[in-house]
Parts: structure tokens; C-alpha cells; sequence
């Protein structure tokens, strides 16, 4: 099966196979073994590659390649190892076991992501076996912990090794760069921003007593009432810069109305809409739960996790309307704040990742895109380099792609990877 499969899938699929499930806040399998599956791939392609320990077992990945013109700003080109947790219990097929079925590479990190590690990899490759080289400096960088925001990767890197990016002012990794239907019309958007993070803890407190008494002053009661209020809680539409230029695009392509509403015409995308969703209003999403540790024990504390998404330079705002929709009995705590980055769809770098994917397919728009979710960016951004998210795919109508992330039966298909592995070689060539 292997000599029949492309290296792109191959890659993916092995990392797949290393279990690096991250569950945030110190807790994770660790990265170390992905880490040295990359350090080798990249060694065999004639580079030296190193290995950066942020905490034991918490591993990422550095190497320099050199380019056509090293005068130009270097290009950093970045991945990360971690997962998020998987229940197989939920899933069809073992989450870890990188099956390929229906065409298809199955398994948690297929589509976040170890599809574009592989896909850095074997473009890569492609440019340096032909004897080519990209055509400015590349910073090549495998992060551990970006779904515990890269307190163990991308920040830790950043502030304890910035040499490491020394003249680089751009970057690329996910999320854009895939392609979405719009009635028929293949587009892909390409990201060019992301919502700031906040991830906040709600704590309630109470008495503890016997579950038989009649109790007021209930911490589970007063937690439950105030996730309730926050989960349910509809945060008004706004239109920036790039959601503004997305929806514009949209309506071209739709043939819509200018007045039609923006959360109207988002629906009207189909499948898309589970992506764009999210980039018009603040999202606020209870997560976890935790309290109690006896059916007949009322607890005296309840916590729950909420992860919010505001526009960047809202946060202080969105904190202040979280605390009120908590109540005052509910104490709302910071557990990590990131910020949100946004860029114009404009300048040499927009135009080359455009040109590498109509280049592959011609009929296709190019369209921007501001991720609700986030990335290792947002700690690059520290250092002043602008990221992009282009790890392109280009993906049939029926595929529910934005449930791909995070979610059951994780998987991508095997041409999206062949495709992406060529449209990133060009790119690498041509940025």
C-alpha cells in the first residue's frame, strides 16, 4: 500500500499514527516523537534541522533553508504537531490509525493539521531534489501546543529564541487557501486575518451541604444559570475590513442583492456557512464543565471553561459584557488572552498565493477571509511578521469541511493533498 501512496498522504498519514493529543492547560501526550519524524524528513532533504524543548516532551521543530535571493525577507513556513483529544468511541474508523477509506486520509490532525506538515514537506522536497531553491529564505518551523494557544511552541520560540526569525517579515500556515462552493462556482478563501482568543473560566461558589437539604445558595446552580446565559447569548453582526471584502465577493458570485442581509447570504454558501459564521460576531462557546464529586453532596464550587472569540481590539469590551451576562454571584477569570490580526487582501505575497492557485485551477476566485479560530500567527505577529493562512485544498461540494475541525470522522482527500503539495511548491518558488 505504501509504494501506491503519495508521499504527501504517506506523511500525513505516519503523523497521524503519532498520538499527540493536546488537552491544554499543561496536559498533553507531547510532541516529541512527531518532532523527530519531521527532523528526519527534513535531514534527508539535505538540512539541519533543531529540536527545541519548551517543557519535556513538548518538542518543536526549526530549520533554515536558503534562498534564491537572500537579500529578500525571509518567509517563515510553519505547521504544528499537536491534536486535539479524540473520543473513538464517537468515531468510525480509530482516530489514530491514519486509515485511507472512500479516497480519503481518516484521523485526528488530517485536516488540523498534519495534512499541511506533510504538504510543507513534500513541496519542499520537490523544490530542493530538482536541485531548485525557494525564492527567498524560509523559515521552516514545526510548533508544539497551538491548541493550548503555543504556550510550550510558537510563544516560547518567539520570546526565548527570536534569533530563530531573524529577517523574516511574512508568514503562511492554515487555515486558508481551501475552496468552498458557492452554487456550482469553485472559490477559495484565503485567510487573511483571525479573531482574537479569550479563553475565560467562570467559577461559582456556594455551600456545601447534603444533597437532601434545601439549599439557595448553590454553586451548580448559579454556574448553570450563567452558562446559560452566555452560551445562548447572540452577539450582534459586524462587518470589517475583511468580512466586508469576503461578503462583496460573495454576492458577486451568488448574483445577491446588496441589501440582502449579511447572515442571510452566509446561509445561502451551504456547506461554507460553518466557516463563516463565525467571522461576523463574536462567538462565546461553553466547553467544559466540572463540579461535584457525589450525587448526594451539593459542591461548594462549580467551574466551566468558555472559549470566546472577540474582534481584535474588542476584547476589553466583550470581558466587561461577559462579567454582566455571568451575574455578580459568577467570577469570570482570564485563563489565556491572544490577540487578533487582520491584513489588507493586497501586496506581492496576496498576488503570488492567488497566481499559485489559479494557476492549478483557472476557473476558480480567490477570495479573503478572516478565521474565527486562531493561530500560531498571533505569536509571530509579536515579532512583527504578518501571516496569512494558506494550506491549499481544493475540495468537492459534498464534503462538510468545516466540520472537519475538531470534530468526528476527521479526514481529507488524497487528490486535495497532491493538489496542495504543487500549489505550495509554486509558491515557494514564485514568493
Amino acid at each position: 500500500m505504501d509504494g501506491a501512496l503519495e508521499d504527501t498522504a504517506r506523511i500525513a498519514r505516519d503523523l497521524i499514527r503519532i498520538d499527540t493529543t493536546n488537552w491544554g492547560e499543561g496536559r498533553a501526550k507531547g510532541e516529541t516523537e512527531a518532532a523527530e519524524y519531521v527532523e528526519a524528513e527534513l535531514r534527508a532533504l539535505g538540512l539541519e534541522p533543531r529540536l527545541y524543548d519548551a517543557a519535556p516532551r513538548r518538542t518543536s521543530v526549526v530549520a533554515r533553508v536558503e534562498g534564491a535571493d537572500p537579500t529578500r525577507p525571509a518567509l517563515v513556513v510553519h505547521g504544528h504537531l499537536d491534536v486535539v483529544p479524540a473520543d473513538p468511541a464517537n468515531w468510525s474508523v480509530d482516530p489514530f490509525a491514519g486509515e485511507i477509506r472512500d479516497g480519503m486520509l481518516w484521523g485526528r490532525g488530517a485536516v488540523d493539521m498534519k495534512d499541511m506538515d506533510a504538504m510543507i514537506l513534500t513541496s519542499l522536497g520537490d523544490i530542493l531534489r530538482s536541485g531548485r531553491r525557494p525564492a527567498r529564505d524560509l523559515v521552516v518551523v514545526f510548533f508544539a501546543d497551538e491548541e493550548n494557544g503555543g504556550v510550550f511552541g510558537s510563544h516560547h520560540l518567539v520570546t526565548q529564541h527570536p534569533e530563530l526569525f531573524a529577517g523574516a517579515t511574512e508568514a503562511i500556515s492554515e487555515v486558508g487557501g481551501y475552496s468552498i462552493d458557492l452554487a456550482g462556482q469553485r472559490a477559495y478563501l484565503l485567510q487573511t486575518g483571525e479573531k482574537a482568543l479569550l479563553w475565560v473560566r467562570l467559577v461559582a461558589t456556594g455551600v456545601a451541604a447534603h444533597g437532601s437539604r434545601v439549599i439557595r445558595d448553590n454553586a451548580v446552580t448559579k454556574l448553570a444559570e450563567a452558562v446559560a446565559r452566555i452560551g445562548r447569548h447572540e452577539w450582534p453582526v459586524q462587518l470589517g475590513m475583511t468580512a466586508s471584502a469576503m461578503l462583496e465577493g460573495v454576492r458577486r458570485i451568488l448574483d445577491a442583492s446588496p441589501d440582502e442581509d449579511p447572515v442571510e447570504l452566509i446561509e445561502r454558501t451551504g456547506l461554507a456557512a460553518g466557516f463563516l459564521r463565525g467571522t461576523v460576531r463574536t462567538t462565546s462557546n461553553p466547553t467544559v464543565l466540572q463540579a461535584g464529586y457525589k450525587h448526594n453532596v451539593i459542591p461548594d464550587r462549580a467551574e466551566a471553561l468558555v472559549d470566546v472569540r472577540p474582534f481584535a481590539g474588542q476584547e476589553e469590551a466583550v470581558l466587561a459584557e461577559l462579567r454582566e451576562l455571568a451575574g455578580p454571584d459568577v467570577e469570570v477569570e482570564i485563563v489565556h488572552h491572544d490577540v487578533g490580526l487582520e491584513t489588507p487582501f493586497s501586496g506581492p505575497l496576496v498576488e503570488r498565493m492567488v497566481a499559485a492557485l489559479t494557476k492549478h485551477d483557472p476557473d476558480a476566485e480567490v477570495l479573503p477571509y478572516l478565521l474565527s479560530g486562531g493561530t500560531d500567527n498571533k505569536a509571530l505577529s509579536m515579532l512583527g511578521i504578518t501571516g496569512y493562512g494558506f494550506a491549499p485544498l481544493r475540495l468537492g461540494p459534498g464534503l462538510d469541511f468545516p466540520a472537519m475541525f475538531h470534530g468526528v470522522d476527521e479526514r481529507v482527500p488524497l487528490d486535495a493533498l497532491a493538489f496542495g503539495r504543487a500549489v505550495l511548491a509554486d509558491l515557494l518558488l514564485e514568493a
